[in-house]
Protein backbone atom coordinates (compact mmCIF):
# COMPACT_ATOMS: atom_id res chain seq x y z
CA UNK A 1 0.00 0.00 0.00
CA UNK A 2 2.85 2.42 0.75
CA UNK A 3 4.63 1.91 -2.59
CA UNK A 4 1.59 2.72 -4.81
CA UNK A 5 0.84 5.69 -2.54
CA UNK A 6 4.42 6.92 -2.93
CA UNK A 7 4.34 6.55 -6.74
CA UNK A 8 1.02 8.38 -6.86
CA UNK A 9 2.35 11.10 -4.56
CA UNK A 10 5.41 11.66 -6.76
CA UNK A 11 3.28 11.85 -9.91
CA UNK A 12 0.79 14.26 -8.31
CA UNK A 13 3.58 16.46 -6.90
CA UNK A 14 5.34 16.68 -10.26
CA UNK A 15 2.06 17.43 -12.03
CA UNK A 16 1.10 20.18 -9.57
CA UNK A 17 4.56 21.76 -9.73
CA UNK A 18 4.62 21.65 -13.53
CA UNK A 19 1.10 23.12 -13.68
CA UNK A 20 2.19 25.96 -11.36
CA UNK A 21 5.21 26.76 -13.58
CA UNK A 22 3.13 26.73 -16.76
CA UNK A 23 0.52 28.94 -15.10
CA UNK A 24 3.20 31.60 -14.45
CA UNK A 25 4.63 31.37 -17.98
CA UNK A 26 1.16 31.45 -19.53
CA UNK A 27 0.14 34.54 -17.57
CA UNK A 28 3.36 36.33 -18.58
CA UNK A 29 3.08 35.40 -22.26
CA UNK A 30 -0.58 36.42 -22.49
CA UNK A 31 0.17 39.75 -20.80
CA UNK A 32 2.98 40.56 -23.24
CA UNK A 33 0.77 39.54 -26.20
CA UNK A 34 -2.00 41.80 -24.89
CA UNK A 35 0.38 44.76 -24.62
CA UNK A 36 1.61 44.12 -28.16
CA UNK A 37 -1.91 44.08 -29.56
CA UNK A 38 -2.55 47.41 -27.86
CA UNK A 39 0.67 48.95 -29.21
CA UNK A 40 2.08 49.49 -25.72
CA UNK A 41 5.21 47.46 -26.47
CA UNK A 42 7.42 48.80 -29.33
CA UNK A 43 9.40 46.34 -31.38
CA UNK A 44 13.11 46.13 -30.73
CA UNK A 45 12.78 47.46 -27.23
CA UNK A 46 13.75 45.60 -24.10
CA UNK A 47 10.69 43.81 -22.77
CA UNK A 48 10.02 44.56 -19.11
CA UNK A 49 9.55 41.42 -16.95
CA UNK A 50 6.14 41.48 -15.21
CA UNK A 51 6.87 38.32 -13.11
CA UNK A 52 10.42 37.92 -11.80
CA UNK A 53 9.98 34.15 -11.71
CA UNK A 54 9.61 34.17 -15.53
CA UNK A 55 12.67 36.10 -16.75
CA UNK A 56 12.93 34.62 -20.26
CA UNK A 57 10.69 36.49 -22.75
CA UNK A 58 11.04 36.66 -26.54
CA UNK A 59 8.89 37.98 -29.37
CA UNK A 60 9.68 36.01 -32.53
CA UNK A 61 8.50 37.00 -35.98
CA UNK A 62 7.06 34.70 -38.63
CA UNK A 63 10.50 34.17 -40.19
CA UNK A 64 12.16 33.23 -36.90
CA UNK A 65 13.80 36.56 -36.24
CA UNK A 66 13.74 37.84 -32.67
CA UNK A 67 11.79 41.08 -32.65
CA UNK A 68 12.15 41.86 -28.93
CA UNK A 69 13.34 40.13 -25.77
CA UNK A 70 13.89 40.55 -22.09
CA UNK A 71 17.34 41.24 -20.74
CA UNK A 72 17.74 37.63 -19.57
CA UNK A 73 16.92 36.27 -23.06
CA UNK A 74 18.79 38.87 -25.12
CA UNK A 75 21.77 36.71 -26.02
CA UNK A 76 19.84 33.46 -26.36
CA UNK A 77 18.70 31.85 -29.60
CA UNK A 78 14.96 31.52 -30.17
CA UNK A 79 13.53 29.67 -27.15
CA UNK A 80 11.61 27.28 -29.42
CA UNK A 81 10.84 26.69 -33.08
CA UNK A 82 7.28 25.54 -32.34
CA UNK A 83 4.65 28.09 -33.29
CA UNK A 84 1.01 28.10 -32.19
CA UNK A 85 -1.61 27.96 -34.92
CA UNK A 86 -4.56 30.29 -35.44
CA UNK A 87 -6.86 27.59 -33.99
CA UNK A 88 -4.61 26.83 -31.02
CA UNK A 89 -3.13 30.14 -29.91
CA UNK A 90 -1.36 28.80 -26.80
CA UNK A 91 1.12 25.97 -26.37
CA UNK A 92 2.86 24.79 -23.19
CA UNK A 93 6.13 23.00 -23.78
CA UNK A 94 9.56 22.17 -22.42
CA UNK A 95 12.79 22.70 -24.28
CA UNK A 96 16.43 22.18 -23.53
CA UNK A 97 18.80 24.97 -24.53
CA UNK A 98 22.59 24.53 -24.64
CA UNK A 99 22.82 25.84 -21.10
CA UNK A 100 19.64 24.66 -19.39
CA UNK A 101 16.19 23.14 -19.76
CA UNK A 102 13.22 25.47 -19.57
CA UNK A 103 9.42 25.42 -19.22
CA UNK A 104 7.82 27.92 -21.58
CA UNK A 105 4.53 28.99 -23.05
CA UNK A 106 4.07 30.23 -26.63
CA UNK A 107 1.16 32.62 -27.36
CA UNK A 108 0.22 33.83 -30.84
CA UNK A 109 -0.40 37.59 -30.79
CA UNK A 110 -3.06 37.59 -33.55
CA UNK A 111 -4.78 35.24 -35.96
CA UNK A 112 -3.01 36.62 -39.00
CA UNK A 113 -0.45 34.57 -40.83
CA UNK A 114 2.36 37.03 -40.14
CA UNK A 115 1.54 37.25 -36.43
CA UNK A 116 4.54 37.24 -34.10
CA UNK A 117 4.70 34.74 -31.24
CA UNK A 118 5.45 35.57 -27.63
CA UNK A 119 7.57 33.04 -25.75
CA UNK A 120 7.73 33.28 -21.96
CA UNK A 121 9.75 30.78 -20.00
CA UNK A 122 11.79 29.99 -16.94
CA UNK A 123 14.34 27.44 -15.92
CA UNK A 124 12.85 24.05 -15.08
CA UNK A 125 12.85 23.67 -11.26
CA UNK A 126 15.58 21.41 -9.93
CA UNK A 127 12.92 19.19 -8.35
CA UNK A 128 11.59 18.40 -11.83
CA UNK A 129 14.94 17.92 -13.54
CA UNK A 130 16.44 15.63 -10.90
CA UNK A 131 15.30 12.50 -9.09
CA UNK A 132 15.63 14.07 -5.67
CA UNK A 133 11.89 13.86 -5.01
CA UNK A 134 11.78 10.16 -5.86
CA UNK A 135 14.85 9.43 -3.74
CA UNK A 136 13.43 11.28 -0.72
CA UNK A 137 9.96 9.76 -1.03
CA UNK A 138 11.09 6.18 -1.57
CA UNK A 139 13.66 6.46 1.20
CA UNK A 140 10.87 7.48 3.55
CA UNK A 141 8.69 4.66 2.22
CA UNK A 142 11.48 2.16 2.79
CA UNK A 143 11.94 3.38 6.36
CA UNK A 144 8.18 3.20 6.97
CA UNK A 145 8.01 -0.32 5.53
CA UNK A 146 10.90 -1.42 7.73
CA UNK A 147 9.25 0.12 10.81
CA UNK A 148 5.86 -1.38 9.91
CA UNK A 149 7.44 -4.81 9.36
CA UNK A 150 9.24 -4.65 12.68
CA UNK A 151 6.10 -3.49 14.49
CA UNK A 152 4.03 -6.19 12.78
CA UNK A 153 6.55 -8.85 13.71
CA UNK A 154 6.62 -7.61 17.30
CA UNK A 155 2.84 -7.35 17.66
CA UNK A 156 2.18 -10.63 15.84
CA UNK A 157 4.74 -12.46 17.94
CA UNK A 158 3.21 -11.11 21.12
CA UNK A 159 -0.32 -11.94 19.91
CA UNK A 160 0.63 -15.47 18.81
CA UNK A 161 2.65 -16.30 21.90
CA UNK A 162 -0.47 -17.62 23.70
CA UNK A 163 -1.23 -19.69 20.58
CA UNK A 164 2.22 -21.27 20.75
CA UNK A 165 1.64 -22.00 24.42
CA UNK A 166 -1.72 -23.61 23.64
CA UNK A 167 -0.14 -25.69 20.88
CA UNK A 168 2.51 -27.02 23.26
CA UNK A 169 -0.14 -27.78 25.89
CA UNK A 170 -2.34 -29.53 23.32
CA UNK A 171 0.61 -31.67 22.23
CA UNK A 172 0.80 -32.91 25.83
CA UNK A 173 -2.84 -34.06 25.78
CA UNK A 174 -3.30 -37.75 24.99
CA UNK A 175 -6.10 -40.28 25.12
CA UNK A 176 -4.95 -41.63 28.47
CA UNK A 177 -5.23 -38.23 30.18
CA UNK A 178 -7.83 -35.78 28.93
CA UNK A 179 -7.89 -33.78 32.15
CA UNK A 180 -5.33 -31.25 30.91
CA UNK A 181 -6.46 -27.77 29.88
CA UNK A 182 -4.76 -25.01 27.91
CA UNK A 183 -3.84 -21.68 29.47
CA UNK A 184 -6.58 -19.14 28.82
CA UNK A 185 -5.25 -15.58 28.29
CA UNK A 186 -7.22 -12.71 29.81
CA UNK A 187 -9.58 -10.57 27.77
CA UNK A 188 -12.25 -11.25 25.20
CA UNK A 189 -10.18 -11.27 21.99
CA UNK A 190 -10.11 -14.07 19.42
CA UNK A 191 -7.21 -15.90 21.10
CA UNK A 192 -8.97 -15.90 24.48
CA UNK A 193 -12.18 -17.16 22.84
CA UNK A 194 -10.17 -19.85 21.03
CA UNK A 195 -8.64 -21.01 24.32
CA UNK A 196 -12.11 -21.10 25.87
CA UNK A 197 -13.44 -23.18 22.98
CA UNK A 198 -10.46 -25.55 23.17
CA UNK A 199 -11.01 -26.06 26.91
CA UNK A 200 -14.71 -26.64 26.31
CA UNK A 201 -13.88 -29.23 23.65
CA UNK A 202 -11.39 -30.96 25.94
CA UNK A 203 -14.00 -31.03 28.71
CA UNK A 204 -16.55 -32.62 26.39
CA UNK A 205 -13.98 -35.14 25.17
CA UNK A 206 -13.12 -36.01 28.76
CA UNK A 207 -16.78 -36.52 29.65
CA UNK A 208 -17.32 -38.57 26.51
CA UNK A 209 -14.28 -40.75 27.20
CA UNK A 210 -15.38 -41.24 30.80
CA UNK A 211 -18.86 -42.19 29.65
CA UNK A 212 -17.41 -44.62 27.12
CA UNK A 213 -15.22 -46.24 29.75
CA UNK A 214 -18.14 -46.48 32.15
CA UNK A 215 -20.39 -47.80 29.40
CA UNK A 216 -17.83 -50.42 28.34
CA UNK A 217 -17.45 -51.49 31.97
CA UNK A 218 -21.20 -51.69 32.53
CA UNK A 219 -21.84 -53.41 29.20
CA UNK A 220 -19.17 -56.02 29.83
CA UNK A 221 -20.63 -56.67 33.28
CA UNK A 222 -24.20 -56.95 31.94
CA UNK A 223 -23.11 -59.28 29.14
CA UNK A 224 -20.84 -61.33 31.35
CA UNK A 225 -23.62 -62.26 33.79
CA UNK A 226 -25.88 -64.18 31.35
CA UNK A 227 -22.87 -65.66 29.57
CA UNK A 228 -21.44 -66.90 32.88
CA UNK A 229 -24.79 -68.38 33.86
CA UNK A 230 -25.19 -70.08 30.49
CA UNK A 231 -21.68 -71.47 30.64
CA UNK A 232 -22.16 -72.76 34.20
CA UNK A 233 -25.35 -74.59 33.20
CA UNK A 234 -23.75 -76.16 30.12
CA UNK A 235 -20.62 -77.23 32.03
CA UNK A 236 -22.81 -78.74 34.76
CA UNK A 237 -24.77 -80.64 32.13
CA UNK A 238 -21.51 -81.84 30.58
CA UNK A 239 -20.15 -83.07 33.93
CA UNK A 240 -23.36 -84.65 35.17
CA UNK A 241 -25.39 -85.66 32.11
CA UNK A 242 -27.46 -88.20 34.08
CA UNK A 243 -28.63 -85.57 36.59
CA UNK A 244 -29.40 -82.91 33.97
CA UNK A 245 -32.96 -81.99 33.05
CA UNK A 246 -32.60 -81.28 29.36
CA UNK A 247 -35.90 -79.45 29.08
CA UNK A 248 -35.08 -77.13 32.01
CA UNK A 249 -31.56 -76.59 30.65
CA UNK A 250 -32.85 -75.60 27.22
CA UNK A 251 -35.45 -73.28 28.74
CA UNK A 252 -32.90 -71.57 30.97
CA UNK A 253 -30.37 -71.27 28.13
CA UNK A 254 -32.98 -69.71 25.91
CA UNK A 255 -33.80 -67.16 28.61
CA UNK A 256 -30.13 -66.19 28.90
CA UNK A 257 -29.84 -66.07 25.11
CA UNK A 258 -32.88 -63.84 24.87
CA UNK A 259 -31.38 -61.51 27.44
CA UNK A 260 -28.09 -61.32 25.53
CA UNK A 261 -29.96 -60.64 22.30
CA UNK A 262 -32.03 -57.90 23.96
CA UNK A 263 -28.91 -56.20 25.36
CA UNK A 264 -27.09 -56.32 22.03
CA UNK A 265 -30.17 -55.03 20.17
CA UNK A 266 -30.49 -52.10 22.57
CA UNK A 267 -26.77 -51.33 22.28
CA UNK A 268 -27.03 -51.23 18.49
CA UNK A 269 -30.08 -48.97 18.73
CA UNK A 270 -28.22 -46.60 21.05
CA UNK A 271 -25.35 -46.44 18.56
CA UNK A 272 -27.71 -45.58 15.67
CA UNK A 273 -29.85 -42.96 17.42
CA UNK A 274 -29.26 -39.53 15.91
CA UNK A 275 -27.43 -40.83 12.83
CA UNK A 276 -28.71 -40.34 9.31
CA UNK A 277 -28.41 -43.98 8.35
CA UNK A 278 -31.78 -45.47 7.40
CA UNK A 279 -33.54 -42.56 9.12
CA UNK A 280 -36.53 -40.92 7.47
CA UNK A 281 -38.40 -38.28 9.45
CA UNK A 282 -42.13 -37.86 9.01
CA UNK A 283 -45.08 -36.18 10.69
CA UNK A 284 -46.23 -38.33 13.61
CA UNK A 285 -49.53 -37.86 15.47
CA UNK A 286 -48.70 -38.76 19.08
CA UNK A 287 -52.30 -39.68 19.97
CA UNK A 288 -52.49 -42.07 17.03
CA UNK A 289 -49.09 -43.49 17.94
CA UNK A 290 -50.32 -44.27 21.48
CA UNK A 291 -53.48 -45.94 20.16
CA UNK A 292 -51.51 -48.14 17.75
CA UNK A 293 -49.07 -49.17 20.45
CA UNK A 294 -51.74 -50.02 23.02
CA UNK A 295 -53.68 -52.03 20.42
CA UNK A 296 -50.90 -54.63 20.15
CA UNK A 297 -49.95 -54.82 23.84
CA UNK A 298 -51.24 -57.16 26.50
CA UNK A 299 -50.56 -55.40 29.78
CA UNK A 300 -51.33 -56.80 33.20
CA UNK A 301 -52.07 -53.34 34.62
CA UNK A 302 -54.88 -51.33 32.98
CA UNK A 303 -53.74 -48.34 30.94
CA UNK A 304 -55.86 -45.17 30.99
CA UNK A 305 -55.42 -42.58 28.28
CA UNK A 306 -56.01 -38.85 27.94
CA UNK A 307 -55.15 -38.01 24.35
CA UNK A 308 -55.50 -34.53 22.86
CA UNK A 309 -56.08 -34.31 19.13
CA UNK A 310 -53.76 -32.65 16.67
CA UNK A 311 -50.52 -33.05 18.64
CA UNK A 312 -48.09 -33.68 15.78
CA UNK A 313 -44.28 -33.86 15.81
CA UNK A 314 -41.69 -34.49 13.13
CA UNK A 315 -39.48 -37.48 13.75
CA UNK A 316 -38.64 -41.11 13.17
CA UNK A 317 -41.81 -43.12 13.85
CA UNK A 318 -40.02 -46.32 14.91
CA UNK A 319 -37.81 -44.47 17.38
CA UNK A 320 -40.72 -42.54 18.89
CA UNK A 321 -42.67 -45.80 19.18
CA UNK A 322 -39.67 -47.32 20.98
CA UNK A 323 -39.70 -44.44 23.48
CA UNK A 324 -43.39 -45.08 24.20
CA UNK A 325 -42.80 -48.84 24.48
CA UNK A 326 -39.92 -48.40 26.92
CA UNK A 327 -41.90 -45.99 29.09
CA UNK A 328 -44.93 -48.31 29.12
CA UNK A 329 -42.74 -51.33 29.96
CA UNK A 330 -41.13 -49.40 32.78
CA UNK A 331 -44.53 -48.28 34.07
CA UNK A 332 -45.95 -51.81 33.93
CA UNK A 333 -43.02 -53.18 35.95
CA UNK A 334 -43.53 -50.67 38.74
CA UNK A 335 -47.29 -49.99 38.73
CA UNK A 336 -49.59 -51.29 41.47
CA UNK A 337 -53.05 -50.73 39.99
CA UNK A 338 -52.93 -48.11 37.25
CA UNK A 339 -50.90 -46.72 34.33
CA UNK A 340 -51.89 -43.46 32.63
CA UNK A 341 -50.78 -42.07 29.26
CA UNK A 342 -51.38 -38.43 28.41
CA UNK A 343 -50.81 -36.50 25.17
CA UNK A 344 -51.16 -32.71 25.25
CA UNK A 345 -49.68 -29.43 24.07
CA UNK A 346 -47.86 -26.68 25.94
CA UNK A 347 -48.55 -23.49 24.04
CA UNK A 348 -48.21 -23.89 20.29
CA UNK A 349 -44.64 -25.07 20.10
CA UNK A 350 -44.27 -28.04 22.46
CA UNK A 351 -45.83 -31.50 22.29
CA UNK A 352 -46.02 -33.43 25.56
CA UNK A 353 -46.17 -37.21 26.04
CA UNK A 354 -46.50 -38.28 29.69
CA UNK A 355 -46.56 -41.82 31.15
CA UNK A 356 -47.22 -42.25 34.86
CA UNK A 357 -47.80 -45.15 37.23
CA UNK A 358 -48.97 -45.49 40.81
CA UNK A 359 -45.89 -47.36 42.00
CA UNK A 360 -43.08 -46.05 44.16
CA UNK A 361 -41.99 -42.44 43.76
CA UNK A 362 -38.52 -41.67 42.42
CA UNK A 363 -36.32 -39.71 44.81
CA UNK A 364 -35.19 -36.27 43.69
CA UNK A 365 -31.54 -37.31 43.67
CA UNK A 366 -32.23 -40.29 41.37
CA UNK A 367 -34.23 -38.48 38.68
CA UNK A 368 -31.20 -37.83 36.49
CA UNK A 369 -29.29 -41.00 37.31
CA UNK A 370 -32.04 -43.36 36.11
CA UNK A 371 -31.48 -42.22 32.51
CA UNK A 372 -27.89 -43.44 32.54
CA UNK A 373 -27.13 -46.74 30.83
CA UNK A 374 -27.41 -49.94 32.88
CA UNK A 375 -28.66 -48.00 35.90
CA UNK A 376 -31.33 -49.56 38.11
CA UNK A 377 -32.55 -48.27 41.41
CA UNK A 378 -32.19 -50.67 44.32
CA UNK A 379 -35.94 -50.99 44.72
CA UNK A 380 -36.29 -51.98 41.08
CA UNK A 381 -33.64 -54.66 40.87
CA UNK A 382 -35.81 -57.38 42.32
CA UNK A 383 -38.69 -56.56 39.97
CA UNK A 384 -36.83 -55.72 36.73
CA UNK A 385 -36.62 -59.29 35.54
CA UNK A 386 -35.64 -59.49 31.90
CA UNK A 387 -34.85 -55.79 31.57
CA UNK A 388 -31.65 -54.71 29.87
CA UNK A 389 -31.13 -51.55 31.88
CA UNK A 390 -31.10 -49.51 28.66
CA UNK A 391 -34.77 -48.61 28.19
CA UNK A 392 -34.71 -45.17 29.80
CA UNK A 393 -31.30 -44.39 28.29
CA UNK A 394 -32.74 -45.13 24.85
CA UNK A 395 -35.75 -42.91 25.59
CA UNK A 396 -33.48 -40.05 26.63
CA UNK A 397 -31.22 -40.34 23.56
CA UNK A 398 -34.20 -40.51 21.17
CA UNK A 399 -35.75 -37.43 22.78
CA UNK A 400 -32.47 -35.51 22.49
CA UNK A 401 -32.03 -36.62 18.86
CA UNK A 402 -35.48 -35.12 18.17
CA UNK A 403 -34.47 -31.79 19.81
CA UNK A 404 -36.52 -32.59 22.89
CA UNK A 405 -36.05 -33.84 26.44
CA UNK A 406 -37.38 -36.35 28.93
CA UNK A 407 -37.75 -35.63 32.62
CA UNK A 408 -39.23 -37.11 35.77
CA UNK A 409 -41.84 -34.88 37.40
CA UNK A 410 -43.67 -34.94 40.70
CA UNK A 411 -46.66 -37.23 40.85
CA UNK A 412 -48.88 -38.09 43.79
CA UNK A 413 -48.23 -41.68 44.72
CA UNK A 414 -46.12 -42.77 41.78
CA UNK A 415 -43.71 -41.77 39.02
CA UNK A 416 -44.39 -39.55 36.00
CA UNK A 417 -42.14 -39.52 32.94
CA UNK A 418 -42.66 -36.58 30.56
CA UNK A 419 -41.29 -36.30 27.02
CA UNK A 420 -41.35 -32.82 25.44
CA UNK A 421 -40.77 -32.48 21.69
CA UNK A 422 -41.07 -29.56 19.21
CA UNK A 423 -44.55 -29.53 17.75
CA UNK A 424 -45.33 -28.85 14.10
Amino acid sequence: MLIPAAVGGVIVTRSLMSASVFRDTRDTAERIAYEMRGGALPMGASIPVPNPSVPLIQVVGPNGQILASSDAARNLPPLSDLRPTAENRLINMTNCLPTECIHLTAVRVSIFADSPVVYAGRSTPDLLTSRTLEVVVFTQVGILIALASWATWLVTGRALRPVATMRAELDAVHAGDLSRRVTQPPGQDEVALLARSVNGTLARLERSAEQQRQFASDASHELRTPIAGLRAQLESAQLYPEDTDIEALVESSLRDTDRLEAIITDLLLLARIGSRVDVVKERVDLAELVRQELAVRCDKVPVHVDLAKGVVVEGVRLQLARVLTNLLDNAQRHAEHRVRVQVSKEGNATAVLAVENDGMEIAEGDRQRIFERFTRLDAARSRDAGGTGLGLAIARDVAMAHRGQITVEDCKGGARFVVRLPAV
